[in-house]
């Protein structure tokens, strides 16, 4: 599935009750970054700023030229991060990163709702701002 398909299937959902069960079904498949890639305590320049659960996020090049993404979410009850960050890794993991530069952060509107919290959606996009420039440095 691709990260357009994944946009408007949540696009589609009009009752949040829904769309809040999907991402909850998505945070429940959340794994953290595998010690080889990051330990605790992780560097600074990977915590996304503004973000309530303290998510980090981390962008490792594949030989084969596409990325792999990583996160950590330190607040147990981050339900928003860690759905977030099974998407993007769904969706984006083993892609080039022109193709990981081309995602909106908008999405956090796509697949959150428009009436998430003002403070929860700058957090949430700005995970895909920090995967975004992680991934620039890559190529």
């Amino acid at each position: 599935m691709s990260i357009d398909s994944i946009i408007q299937e949540f696009r589609e959902i009009e009752d949040q009750d829904v769309r809040f069960d999907l991402l909850i079904e998505c945070a429940d498949k959340f794994v953290e970054v595998p010690e080889s890639v990051a330990r605790r305590p992780f560097p600074e320049a990977n915590r996304t700023p503004a973000c309530e659960s303290e998510a980090y996020c981390f962008v490792t090049p594949n030989p084969d030229g596409t990325v792999q993404l990583y996160f950590a979410v330190e607040n147990p009850q981050g339900i928003s991060a860690k759905a977030l960050a099974v998407i993007l890794d769904e969706n984006l993991s083993g892609k080039t990163v022109d193709e990981v530069q081309r995602v909106s952060e908008d999405i956090v509107y796509d697949i959150f709702g428009r009436t998430i919290s003002m403070g929860k959606g700058q957090g949430l996009m700005g995970m895909v701002q920090l995967v975004k420039f992680l991934s620039s440095k890559l190529g």
